[in-house]
């Protein structure tokens, strides 16, 4: 767990994988791989779904791929892309360790919850 003691480099890349997801387009096509996760989503059923330009989208693939946030395989002649579970989950652990376990500034229970009945939707 990256909590107590984080390392200069490791909070540097959190706010780069933090910078990367603040985007809505980017933030979108997250929660779209985590939604078909573990199988993924082909480029033209993620344009199809966001409705976003195929310039637009690989400019934003891209973002979140140099981020280790998304992986991508090739199919022939199309990409396939997941979300990378094991950064999120990195990043979510980090943020829980600051927030919920060091300085309590939230209370574990409030967030715990929330996975147990589904998450938000």
């Amino acid at each position: 767990m990256a909590s107590k003691g984080a390392t200069s480099e490791q909070i540097a890349r959190y706010a780069d994988m933090f910078t990367a997801l603040g985007s809505e387009a980017r933030l979108r096509v997250v929660r779209l791989l985590l939604a078909a996760h573990p199988d993924g989503l082909n480029v033209g059923d993620i344009q199809a779904e966001l409705d976003i330009s195929a310039s637009n989208l690989s400019h934003h693939l891209e973002k979140l791929k140099n981020e280790g946030l998304i992986g991508f395989t090739r199919e022939g002649t199309f990409l396939r892309y997941t979300a990378r579970t094991d950064a999120l989950e990195e990043l979510l652990k980090f943020l829980y360790a600051e927030c919920c376990t060091r300085n309590k500034a939230i209370e574990p229970y409030k967030i715990l919850p929330l996975q147990a009945a589904g998450g938000y939707k």
